[in-house]
């Protein structure tokens, strides 16, 4: 919140997370929420500021990422991410 858009490539890791808002945000982003093996069990591509997401069942984490990371990745829900 608050911030400038991240650069591509760049991403930000939350954990616990099962729910974001985009309250305060000036831009959109891509958002993965992961299980505890890292497995994609939903996304948003794209989600608008001031916006708010659903709880995702399942998720210990959420990644968010610049808005188009996940077309340009291909990245679809079962996918394994490896977070380092």
């Amino acid at each position: 919140m608050f911030s400038d858009p991240m650069a591509q490539g760049e991403g930000l890791v939350i954990a616990p997370c099962n729910s974001i808002h985009m309250f305060f945000m000036r831009f959109p982003l891509d958002i993965l929420f992961l299980d505890a093996e890292n497995r994609v069990v939903f996304m948003y591509e794209g989600i608008k500021p001031w916006r708010v997401g659903r709880i995702v069942r399942g998720a210990k984490s959420a990644i968010e990422l610049p808005e188009r990371t996940i077309a340009a990745s291909s990245t679809k829900v079962g996918d394994i991410i490896s977070v380092g």
